[in-house]
């Protein structure tokens, strides 16, 4: 999950950039830009809930690992 909230944060930053660039109208652009900080927000928010569920449980793991992993042994 926190390589998703990662990968959300640029998103946001751009759709911002995208509506100061497009929109002429002031109100549309507030709005886009609202919107888009409020992507980046969430996108932040499922970074650190992704690495506080790793700090409270150090043995989750992210991947499966693969063919040497626990059905061989």
């Amino acid at each position: 999950m926190r390589f998703a909230g990662l990968l959300v944060m640029p998103a946001g930053f751009f759709l911002s950039i995208a509506a100061i660039l497009l929109f002429s109208g002031s109100a549309q652009r507030a709005a886009f830009v609202l919107c888009g900080l409020a992507v980046e927000a969430m996108g932040l928010v499922v970074a650190i809930r992704g690495h506080m569920q790793l700090i409270r449980n150090p043995q989750r793991q992210d991947f499966d690992p693969g063919i040497s992993g626990s059905a061989n042994q």
